[in-house]
């Protein structure tokens, strides 16, 4: 089968692979049908490998040549014995995350997401979503109802990355909440807001042509160019009190987008950080102290979300289907795919890749 494989940093080939053998207990094979290039895929592409394993992953023993992809999702095509989950033919959005599922403290709490051992699909294990097929656990896979689409079952997984960053952060009904970072992350967390009850919402970035997106798909959105708007001031003038925000949520992994969300948040307020930061940052702790605020760290989620996600994805409650900016073909993967997203322009959000 034809899969996409991580070679080196800016050295992805398409090759033709052995597709999955028959799953083993507590196994399943999913025929892929769509998969989105994430942001970790960009970073293994232009700098990796980075979270890919160069030595034997301790839990999946993986390392070296990977199959990409880990926001996806498919149609079983085979169940191994034990597999009560699915069956043949359903159609199912991956949670990517592998790790035992006992004898491990985290394991034992419910908290997978946390496990020292942690493995993911499309980066430290046998296969991922950017190849026609995969062989998975059946805990990696959740049922999607009849009005959910392919498209959005590749998108519950950074939906849930959004959902969990607004849970971290409190988000309830009347928020206010800052959101730093335009990019899917962001607007997701945007979307996942607003259907949480966040009633005023406000999202920086340095690119306008972002902000315009972000303006298109959540209108009312209050958005700010750090370029030439002062994002702290902003917020503060528009919120109730002039005291800030609620909650602030960093989806850039940038110093200066988590210094705003510092400055701009109120007094007991939450800052939430969600992308992954390159080193280390300095941040005004004095000001954490005198503002005695909360600042919460948000790794992926806990596995358990995925039917409340699919849930407010297919309601239309989460209409995630607004970051697609592009659908491609798995031989356009690099040119129209991860070179694209890489375009400083910032003109595409999301691209799908469609394995049908």
């Amino acid at each position: 089968m034809q899969a996409l494989r991580f070679h080196a940093a800016r050295d992805l080939r398409i090759e033709d692979i052995p597709r999955p053998a028959k799953p083993g207990p507590g196994q399943v094979v999913l025929r892929n049908r769509f998969v989105g290039i994430c942001g970790t895929d960009l970073h293994e592409y232009s700098y990796g490998p980075i979270f890919i394993p160069t030595q034997p992953h301790p839990f999946t023993g993986a390392s070296g040549v990977q199959v990409l992809g880990h926001e996806f999702g498919g149609v079983i095509e085979a169940v191994g014995d034990g597999v009560t989950s699915v069956s043949v033919g359903d159609r199912v959005a991956v949670q990517p995350l592998i790790m035992p599922r006992s004898g491990d403290y985290y394991a034992a709490r419910g908290l997978y997401h946390l496990s020292d051992k942690l493995a993911l699909a499309g980066l430290s294990w046998i296969g991922g979503g950017m190849a026609e097929a995969a062989l998975l656990n059946d805990y990696n896979v959740e049922r999607i109802p009849d009005e959910m689409s392919d498209e959005e079952a590749a998108l519950v997984e950074p939906t849930a990355v959004a959902v969990y960053a607004c849970d971290r952060g409190g988000v309830s009904a009347g928020s206010s909440v800052l959101i730093t970072g335009a990019g899917p992350i962001g607007i997701l967390t945007m979307l996942a807001a607003r259907a949480a009850g966040a009633t005023q919402l406000f999202i920086s970035d340095l690119n306008d042509t972002r902000l315009e997106m972000a303006r298109s798909i959540l209108p009312g959105v209050v958005t700010l160019n750090p370029k030439r708007d002062k994002v702290d001031e902003a917020v503060r003038a528009a919120s109730e009190g002039g005291v800030g925000c609620n909650i602030a949520i960093e989806c850039v992994g940038n110093e200066h987008a988590l210094k705003a969300c510092l400055a701009a948040v109120r007094k007991q307020g939450v800052v939430v950080q969600t992308g992954l930061h390159p080193h280390e940052n300095p941040l005004d702790w004095f000001q954490v102290t005198f503002k005695d605020v909360d600042i919460r760290g948000s790794w992926a989620y806990p596995t358990h979300l995925w039917p409340r996600v699919i849930r407010l994805i297919s309601s239309g409650q989460l209409p995630a289907s607004k970051v697609v900016t592009r659908r491609i073909r798995l031989a356009e993967a690099v040119s129209d795919g991860f070179e694209a997203l890489l375009d400083p322009a910032g003109t595409q959000l999301k691209i799908l890749i469609d394995l049908s």
